[in-house]
């Protein structure tokens, strides 16, 4: 956590020499999981989640953005709609540390040098990096194993606005395609624990992060304004 601390503020120091407008600011909101355990909902979040984000608007339509989020992550089988996940009555837990690095783009120009109400629709992706915990199950008991990490896919939809003189708020669902399948223990990587597996092994887990985020912008004046 340390270190994420050190990467913003060696940003912030970056900031103050270039002439574009920054952001940054904080996430809060839940997370879920999609995978071999519990029902297959797309957005349900059951557990918080939290971080800090940094952008570098290049442009009214686009911005480079980096991200840190933490979150944990379970699921039940006894929720599910599925009578074989049902019967089998299996439940995680998992917790979840994730780096992201991608370009956020907006469907309408948000120049903020422009003081008015705006609102945009934007998209967002990139890649992440995340650490989880290993996991397996013995006798429907949960163990972990070792803690690992894996990359990740995020697909973030959201909606903004300008909602005070430069402060930000916007509220996003983003997705995880991961490379892994075991965030929930169906599938570990040690080979000795390879009668262990179940589910489907062929298709990597999933895990979603929606929620609000708040940020406060800052900056020279960019290039693309136009001077009245």
């Amino acid at each position: 956590m340390n270190r994420i601390f050190i990467f913003l503020f060696c940003l912030l120091g970056f900031a103050s020499v270039s002439a574009q407008i920054h952001e940054v600011g904080v996430f809060l909101g839940g997370s879920n999981y999609i995978g071999d355990i519990g029902p297959t909902t797309y957005v349900a979040p059951n557990e918080l989640a939290f971080g800090l984000l940094y952008k570098w608007n290049k442009s009214p339509r686009h911005s480079w953005r980096f991200s840190y989020t933490q979150a944990k992550i379970k699921s039940n089988d006894s929720d599910s709609d599925s009578p074989g996940r049902t019967q089998r009555g299996y439940n995680f837990e998992n917790n979840i540390k994730e780096v992201s690095l991608g370009l956020e783009f907006n469907f309408f120009d948000f120049n903020l040098h422009e003081f008015m109400p705006k609102v945009t629709p934007y998209i967002y992706s990139g890649i992440s990096y995340f650490a989880y915990d290993e996991l397996f199950y013995i006798n429907g008991k949960q163990k972990k194993d070792y803690t690992n990490g894996a990359l990740a896919i995020p697909m973030t939809i959201g909606i903004k606005s300008n909602v005070f003189d430069h402060l930000i708020l916007a509220f996003e669902v983003g997705t995880r395609f991961t490379m892994t399948d075991n965030l929930d223990g169906s599938n570990p990587k040690n080979k000795n624990l390879a009668p262990l597996k179940f589910g489907d092994i062929n298709s990597n887990d999933w895990y979603v992060f929606s929620g609000f985020t708040l940020t406060y912008t800052f900056g020279n004046k960019p290039c693309y304004c136009v001077n009245k």
